[in-house]
């Protein structure tokens, strides 16, 4: 893990490194890594002040942080697997990397150009397992206590990276559940032209429930998942 800023962190940092200290696999997804997996990636979860003051909070359980936001990438709808799916910047364990924090740091950069220096990592949460790309994937917790400029680096990768307030997201009237052709039906979220549904809508979902930020919403409420164009066109 990095060095920490020395700032002092504000008291939802706090929230979520209790929130998530005793967090097992089985809390955050039904899908787990056969034993010694091979193919491992990993994914950063970064939490910053960007959108208001957000320092100075507790707030009371069901309340959003004020001002908080968690950075999101939109995949290139050109991309062979995911097109166009919102996601949390990340990819896979190079050898050269010394573990999950210093690869969702490093995928972080080449992605949205963001600056590791100004980023905390809190906490490496349990291996999960992503079936459709064979992947385990480790979520990385961190804490953006100096935010630098970010954008889109690859167009060939990424259509879209966005700092998204935590508010939005937990906002019953952005919550509903997605279903895909697939068979899958799980939380999904709408914001700022994203739909946000599978893997990173589960996490953010299980997060915001473990630190008590999670207000009551209509899991009976269905939404389809807009589907790629390649995929309507296999489908028509």
């Amino acid at each position: 893990m990095r060095r920490p800023s020395g700032r002092p962190r504000p008291g939802w940092v706090d929230q979520l490194v209790t929130g998530t200290a005793a967090t097992q696999a089985h809390h955050l997804s039904r899908f787990f890594p056969p034993p010694g997996h091979e193919r491992r990636s990993a994914v950063l979860m970064l939490f910053g002040s960007g959108s208001g003051s957000g320092s100075g909070w507790p707030a009371a359980t069901g309340t959003a942080p004020a001002g908080v936001d968690v950075l999101l990438t939109e995949r290139a709808s050109t991309l062979r697997s995911h097109a166009g799916q919102v996601a949390f910047p990340g990819g896979r364990l190079d050898d050269t990397d010394a573990g999950p924090g210093a690869a969702a740091l490093r995928e972080a950069q080449e992605e949205t150009g963001l600056r590791p220096d100004g980023v905390e990592l809190l906490a490496e949460l349990p291996d999960l397992y992503l079936p459709v790309s064979d992947y385990a994937v480790t979520p990385v917790l961190a804490w953006w206590h100096t935010p630098s400029p970010v954008g889109v680096r690859d167009i060939g990768e990424v259509a879209r990276v966005v700092r998204v307030p935590v508010a939005e997201l937990v906002d019953p009237a952005n919550r509903f559940s997605a279903v895909h052709p697939s068979g899958f039906t799980g939380p999904a979220f709408t914001t700022r032209g994203l739909f946000v549904w599978g893997f990173t809508a589960g996490l953010l979902d299980r997060l915001f429930h473990l630190t008590g930020w999670e207000r009551p919403w209509d899991v009976g409420r269905l939404q389809d998942v807009p589907l790629p164009p390649a995929d309507r066109s296999a489908r028509a």
